[in-house]
């Protein structure tokens, strides 16, 4: 693993250009992917975001317009600046809006099967220059560029949540992806104002190779008795010097996209280890999610929250 915290060149080893990404696609108006359009429109770049429902789409551009609001208010950028990144994002429901993009970054939800349907749809509308990469936390880039027609083109770009607020996004290349897709990828994350950590493509790559099987003992100490939420998420605060508890944590991520990444992990390297915890499992399946549902390890719906268990 390396972290590359140099501007990013100009110039391949070979010397040619690298291609210019003025014009960017995000499918998916959720957390995540209007966190991408946020800062991509604020380095000046044009936005096309896509999803299903016209609803989220809605809310995607109120969320991108509050948080810049925000930025305003502690003078981190100005008013004009939040007025000309807003401009810059146009949205749309259908793949076409995608046609003149010279880079479609997905953000869908985690699961393979909903990626590769995502690839093999957007493809056709897609320029032939046009490179595609996935905000995915954990699933193979090689599978996910196999279900396209420019393998080559194809890489990961996992950005970490909050997109405008964190500053680290994982590149990851699948077996096919090229130099020059590789480079343009690390040019363009450098512009975002965000460090570049180069993974190579195994399950979870390496934030979450490390962090979610961490929340994953976590849920295991609260299954097994060993403390309450109160106290593992105390201990981990003041013991080990954490900004959040790991079963908080759990929620703020997702309770079903942990799961999700530990599934990928306890598939892809067959270790028992990696098994997801049952009282996970049971809390994805109540619908318990975290807090995009209102109740996961806590409940949202107090202040302040209070544990579930």
């Amino acid at each position: 693993m390396t972290v590359d915290i140099k501007p990013a060149p100009a110039e391949t080893a070979a010397g040619s250009s690298l291609p210019t990404i003025a014009t960017i696609g995000v499918i998916g108006a959720g957390q995540m992917g209007s966190g991408i359009a946020h800062v991509a429109a604020l380095a000046g770049i044009a936005v096309r975001m896509i999803d299903v429902d016209p609803a989220s789409l809605e809310r995607a551009r109120g969320v991108m317009s509050k948080n810049m609001d925000r930025q305003v208010n502690r003078n981190t950028i100005t008013a004009e600046q939040r007025d000309a990144a807003l401009a810059l994002v146009t949205t749309g429901t259908e793949y076409p809006v995608l046609n003149d993009c010279d880079l479609v970054i997905e953000a869908a939800t985690e699961k393979e099967a909903v990626k590769h349907a995502i690839f093999r749809s957007v493809a056709p509308h897609l320029k032939p220059s046009a490179m595609l990469a996935s905000n995915t936390s954990s699933i193979s880039i090689t599978r996910l560029a196999a279900a396209t027609d420019r393998p080559h083109r194809f890489i990961g770009m996992h950005f970490m949540n909050p997109v405008p607020v964190m500053k680290l996004v994982e590149v990851i290349r699948g077996i096919a992806t090229d130099e020059v897709t590789f480079r343009a990828i690390e040019a363009l994350a450098h512009k975002l104002g965000k460090t570049v950590a180069t993974s190579e493509d195994f399950p979870a790559f390496i934030v979450n190779r490390v962090l979610v099987p961490m929340i994953n003992e976590a849920c295991y100490a609260l299954y097994e008795g060993v403390g309450n939420i109160t106290s593992i998420d105390t201990a981990m605060k003041l013991g080990a010097n954490h900004p959040m508890g790991p079963l908080e944590l759990a929620d703020f991520i997702g309770l079903d996209t942990c799961a999700s990444i530990m599934g990928v992990l306890y598939e892809g390297m067959g270790d028992s280890k990696y098994r997801p915890c049952p009282l996970l499992v049971k809390y994805v399946e109540a619908g318990w999610l975290g807090r995009k549902t209102g109740k996961g390890f806590y409940d949202y719906s107090v202040t302040p929250p209070q544990p579930t268990r």
